[in-house]
């Protein structure tokens, strides 16, 4: 038997999902999604991609500014579904919504729940050296990803795994995933495992500073810091141009030396063809993969190449944006 779904969800992870069920059996009859954006040199708003795919399949696509306006709630109301599965859709679904719809609301969560709960999990399992991620089907209540998990699907997190390929072994996990929660609900049989919230970890919204190397760090967790946030919001470290200018340097890759050395943390130890080797708190780091101001990504060698006086021994990184 189908189900009449309303799809919340925003970026390209929630796109995925909405074109599982839309190869589905069940009627996706509506869609919410984020209110269109600036983007680009020319700030023209764009479409998410969860709005895009909607209309590419003629279903109708509510972007209310908060679901908490009386009017949005009617709406939605009105749309009269048999359940609201929501995947990274960004905005708070106050308990008036979570009752609407008459099997309530399921989450997709990239997490294996109550381990990361909030809004990046993806990037905080990479951080925190965790050996396996997954996904969680869960049912949704007032709290921050507290409900009761439905169905979950578990990866191991691979020794290169970055931000990146993560969010796509999970984007591919959840939809098979969800699919199997929507039986058990539309069945009957569903078994909701409840969390331990002494479990949970929260995992706090990335800032762009917060991706700024910090030499002192031991050069283990760093690697791990430059794998979590490929490709957003990417690591980087100030150096300092042949101006005398400080600049800051993008780190795309890099990897963990083991060994001792007196260094000051953030002093180039060595740069070749295999990388740039700088001191940290505890072993060094060999970046491998670096983008310069208005240049294009590249390996190390190949930077090299035009601008090896900028990595000279003994050069300091991390000064300057104090």
């Amino acid at each position: 038997m189908s189900l009449n779904i309303i799809f919340a969800g925003t970026p390209d992870f929630a796109a995925v999902h909405l074109k599982t069920l839309l190869d589905s059996e069940h009627n996706v009859i509506a869609v919410y999604s984020q209110p269109d954006r600036p983007a680009g040199r020319g700030k023209k708003l764009l479409a998410s991609p969860v709005k895009q795919l909607a209309l590419e399949h003629d279903i109708p696509v509510y972007q209310p500014l908060s679901l908490r306006d009386e009017e949005a709630q009617k709406e939605l109301t009105a749309v009269n579904a048999d359940l609201m599965v929501v995947v990274a859709y960004g905005l708070i679904l106050p308990q008036v919504v979570l009752d609407t719809p008459r099997l309530g609301c399921v989450n997709v969560h990239a997490s294996l729940l109550p381990r990361w709960r909030g809004a990046a999990p993806i990037q905080r399992a990479v951080e925190a050296g965790d050996a396996e991620s997954g996904v969680a089907i869960m049912q949704m209540e007032a709290g921050l990803d507290t409900g009761p998990v439905l169905v979950e699907a578990r990866t191991p997190i691979a020794a290169n795994e970055t931000g990146g390929s993560l969010h796509d072994k999970l984007a591919q996990l959840g939809g098979p995933a969800l699919l199997e929660s929507l039986a058990l609900l539309e069945s009957g049989c569903a078994q909701p495992r409840v969390q331990d919230d002494e479990l949970a970890n929260y995992a706090g919204k990335i800032s762009k500073e917060e991706a700024r190397i910090d030499w002192t760090r031991p050069a283990s967790e760093l690697e791990r810091l430059v794998r979590a946030f490929n490709p957003f919001p990417v690591c980087w470290t100030d150096f300092v141009d042949t101006k005398g200018k400080p600049q800051r340097l993008r780190i795309y890759a890099a990897k963990l030396e083991q060994g001792c050395h007196t260094d000051q943390p953030g002093t180039i130890l060595s740069a070749d063809d295999e990388g740039i080797l700088v001191a940290c708190g505890r072993e060094a780091l060999r970046l491998t993969q670096l983008q310069l101001p208005g240049k294009k990504t590249l390996p190390v060698a190949e930077i090299l190449k035009g601008y090896r006086d900028l990595f000279a021994t003994g050069t300091t990184l991390g000064t300057g944006h104090e």
